[in-house]
């Protein structure tokens, strides 16, 4: 049987596509498009898919949509109602994109399908899943686990903001819901807002901000009692929020600013201003709130299930500092994030909905890690593609076996070149795995402001995730679980940091102080945002990062996305070639393939022209 699932029409659109229960492909469009979080129908990543299986759209069984807009739009005239006359202006204005594509929703997705070839809707079934069941399904029909307790939070879905469900077997038992606009996901990105970030893309920045902040600290501990104000936290983990502060019910803006520069007692910081103790001391008490309610739904969910396990999807479970305090929490044996939890991953939960449960189809349990392939479910190029790419440029390269790569790149890295690399399958979701990564030496101070400012050309406070040998995990932070997907923040075992003196409020010179012998991966609060390699989910870096061991002492690199501020990560060779023309990176793989900086200046002086937002 083979179904495709697609998401599109919000943010971060994509497309995912499984053979007899087996997921042969997932992309987002933007990885196509080059469209950061691009929210078009999935026509390049559709085609993708496709291609990877061999396959016709009119070869497929069923076309899977991952929510209700019906029950969306319900939503949309309910919460008219209840606020009118205000919001009438954002409503007119959103009819008719809910006309267009939303509501009649299946002729759209007719429409746009016929783009890529005839389908025989006589053959195939169209269908819809609801938005909370494709996270939860995203999850749960790709662990390990038989049984599991299966916790949803995000923005919203139809009505749903959050949900507590129950899988076993081939089925997935909702037992609890929370509803709009009462949503742990749009409070966080309220502060987002507030905080001088973009909504939808700039969350994971408030989280990087937040170890800025001291726990201990009064303007803290303040900060989150006014939070508090604004959010009643319930036992179980529900939330209300005082909506007399938000704006997101009626209105295309998500706060009432004045209510919200009273409360705190600052400005809404404006994108780009100088970030200031109380910016990050907010971020912290935001990220506090968050643990706290995430713990309590956790414990709720534990209470309603009796499961020793617990899976976690939408958007805010890419929160890895709440899954850290989860895992240490230590409420269920065994914990397992989607790696694309946010809607992207959708497109795959829906697919996997509708064939277990539409179908009634046996689960497949893995005998590994879990289905996901190690999320690099996207696609690969072949040297020709390489090559041609590299001889368009007209670069000079190298080619090298896969044991010189290892070995020439670890001594490249442990000399404290910065390397982007490009490697097989493209990663499914938010993070670089791997597959298309930039990676540097964590040892030498100076290799976050180099990435940040030289390379990455973003904020200069945002702070880099190591990738690690499993054994290093253990040593470093005290853990012996696999993280493959860079999902959970853990902090650093006290006999591996170094003492702080600077008690400066100026993020520069306290980013730049040394904190560990990993100072480029190493946070304020001595934590870090972990992914772990073993011979099998990644053998080649695995190889890279022993070979590094035994030139520096350490199995571990800092990772990094292989892209520019504000662009998609790279998807094929052109990509990545433009990406290191337009930066400092020292060295280029592509494949088995090394472009040197240093071998190409003259093609390096006519640099790429690259756009901050």
């Amino acid at each position: 049987m083979k179904i495709l699932g697609i998401s599109a029409y919000y943010h971060d659109s994509a497309a995912a596509l499984l053979e007899d229960g087996k997921i042969v492909a997932a992309a987002q469009e933007e990885r196509f498009s080059r469209v950061k979080n691009d929210e078009s129908f999935p026509q390049a990543a559709i085609a993708y898919c496709l291609e990877e299986a061999d396959l016709d759209i009119g070869d497929l069984d069923a076309i899977v949509f991952y929510d209700k807009p019906f029950l969306k739009f319900e939503r949309v005239l309910q919460i008219f109602m209840d606020n009118s006359p205000r919001g009438w202006w954002q409503f007119i204005m959103a009819i008719p994109n809910w006309l267009k594509e939303k509501l009649f929703i299946k002729d759209q997705i007719k429409k746009e399908l016929k783009i890529i070839g005839e389908v025989d809707w006589k053959k195939t079934d169209l269908l819809f899943s609801k938005h909370h069941l494709s996270h939860a399904a995203s999850s749960f029909f790709v662990s390990p686990y038989k049984d599991a307790a299966i916790l949803t939070i995000d923005g919203v879905g139809e009505w749903t903001t959050a949900s507590i469900a129950q899988g076993k077997d081939n089925e997935i038992q909702t037992l609890r819901e929370l509803h709009f606009p009462d949503s742990l996901g749009l409070l966080y990105s309220s502060l987002t807002y507030f905080l001088g970030f973009k909504v939808n893309s700039g969350e994971y920045k408030v989280m990087g901000l937040a170890p800025y902040g001291d726990e201990k600290d009064k303007l803290v501990r303040d900060y989150l009692q006014k939070l508090k104000k604004i959010v009643c936290i319930y036992d179980d983990g529900s939330i209300s929020l005082d909506q007399n502060y938000f704006k997101f019910t009626y209105s295309f803006e998500m706060i009432h600013e004045a209510k919200f520069e009273s409360l705190f007692g600052i400005k809404r910081r404006s994108e780009e201003s100088k970030i200031e103790k109380e910016h990050y001391s907010l971020a912290l008490a935001l990220q506090l709130l968050v643990n706290e309610v995430v713990i309590k739904m956790a414990k709720e969910a534990k209470n309603l299930t009796k499961s020793d396990n617990l899976c976690l999807a939408g958007g805010v479970a890419l929160n890895c500092v709440a899954n850290g305090a989860l895992a240490e929490a230590e409420l269920f044996e065994n914990i397992y994030v989607q790696p694309a939890a946010g809607d992207a991953g959708n497109a795959l939960g829906a697919a996997l909905a509708v064939y277990h449960m539409h179908y009634s189809t046996p689960r497949i349990i893995p005998e590994g890690f879990d289905l996901m392939k190690n999320a690099r479910l996207g696609p690969a190029f072949g040297d020709k593609h390489i090559e041609r790419a590299l001889k368009n440029k007209d670069l000079i390269y190298t080619r090298v076996t896969e044991q010189d790569l290892a070995q020439t790149c670890a001594k490249f890295l442990n000399e404290g070149e910065i390397i982007g690399w490009f490697q097989g399958r493209m990663e499914f979701g938010p993070r670089a795995l791997g597959g298309r990564s930039i990676l540097g030496n964590p040892k030498l101070k100076d290799t976050q402001s180099k990435l940040n400012l030289r390379v990455k050309k973003r904020e200069s406070f945002r702070p880099f995730a190591p990738i690690m040998l499993e054994e290093e995990f253990t040593k470093y932070f005290g853990r012996k679980e696999s993280s493959p997907y860079m999902l959970f923040v853990h902090k650093l075992l006290d006999e591996h940091r170094k003492t702080i003196s600077i008690q400066s409020d100026n993020l520069i010179e306290r980013i730049n102080e040394v904190r560990s012998e990993l100072p480029a991966i190493t946070h304020l609060d001595y934590s870090a945002r972990i992914q772990t390699v073993n011979t099998d989910n990644d053998p080649l870096m695995y190889s890279l990062l022993l070979e590094f061991k035994r030139l520096s002492g350490q199995g571990v690199l800092v990772n990094t996305s292989f892209n520019l501020r504000g662009e998609p990560i790279v998807c094929d060779p052109n990509d990545a070639i433009n990406t290191f023309l337009s930066t400092d990176i020292d060295v280029l793989v592509l494949s088995n393939f090394v472009i040197r900086r240093e071998n190409n200046l003259d093609k390096l002086e006519e640099k790429v022209t690259v756009k901050l937002d």
